[in-house]
């Protein structure tokens, strides 16, 4: 975890990303990569692909120059190589862009969950993010004034197309000595016989160096509740998940379950694209 990218609109929510990713750096001695992306009017775009100078668009590029400076001095960041960028470009777009060109190994965001606030960066934004990332995503809800990942919820069917995320996500579990809690959740629309689900589950597992974990089936109404429910039952820190991006999601997150849990689970949540 050599590089870890935050995106920031300067708002709590970002902050929050930020001192955890300032905290997971310390420990790896990771470059820290704080990106703003300066999404404009249509109109100044258009401006400025056609080679316009904008008064405007230099003053923006300016003040979020200054707010970077400031953040990047904050106390919490002592002692970490930072980087600042500022980027013209669609959230989504800029962010996949920076990732690649800076080889960034984990995007940390925000999100305010299901408050209804709309802000760049933050909500629907962070929900298209999770969902077309090729980097892990790991979204932060509050302020973590002590991030610690003892147990990491994964919630998955266990099929072939989970296993490659899946080593993605290890990296991370055994980066921090994790245990983690592998489950299938059954509900009346999705219900397997237990042995069978056992079966995938131990069958799955074969495939991996895992060095602490456990598999558990849990009975709820729906996918989202269970993952949330047994998350409390287990006390996890972090909540694990495979998302398919554009596509939809595997049969086990049909619908929009990753979308769901970024914004109604409390604990943060880490996600890899099959």
């Amino acid at each position: 975890m050599k590089r870890i990218l935050v995106p920031t609109d300067f708002s709590e929510h970002a902050e929050d990303a930020l001192k955890v990713a300032s905290q997971i750096a310390k420990k790896n001695d990771s470059e820290i990569i704080i990106l703003h992306m300066l999404e404009l009017p249509n109109q100044m775009n258009d401006a400025i692909l056609g080679g316009t100078s904008i008064p405007e668009t230099m003053l923006f590029m300016k003040k979020a120059n200054e707010m970077l400076d400031e953040i990047s001095s904050r106390p919490y960041l002592d002692g970490i190589s930072v980087t600042e960028i500022v980027k013209m470009d669609k959230p989504i777009h800029g962010i996949k862009q920076v990732s690649q060109d800076y080889e960034v190994d984990l995007i940390i965001m925000g999100s305010h969950g299901s408050s209804g606030v709309e802000e760049l960066l933050i909500g629907s934004n962070t929900e298209k993010v999770v969902r077309n990332s090729e980097i892990p995503v790991l979204v932060i809800k509050k302020d973590i004034s002590n991030f610690k990942v003892d147990d990491i919820v994964f919630a998955s069917d266990f099929s072939e197309e989970t296993k490659a995320p899946f080593e993605k996500l290890l990296n991370f579990v055994k980066f921090f000595n994790s245990k983690i809690h592998l489950v299938t959740i059954c509900t009346p629309n999705s219900f397997k016989p237990t042995h069978v689900v056992q079966k995938a589950m131990d069958e799955f597992v074969t495939h991996f160096n895992i060095p602490n974990y456990s598999t558990h089936i849990y009975n709820d109404t729906n996918i989202e509740k269970g993952i949330i429910n047994f998350s409390n039952s287990v006390n996890a820190d972090i909540i694990g998940m495979c998302t398919h991006g554009r596509t939809g999601f595997a049969h086990f997150f049909n619908g929009s379950i990753s979308e769901g849990l970024v914004n109604h689970a409390v604990r943060p949540v880490i996600t890899v694209k099959i």
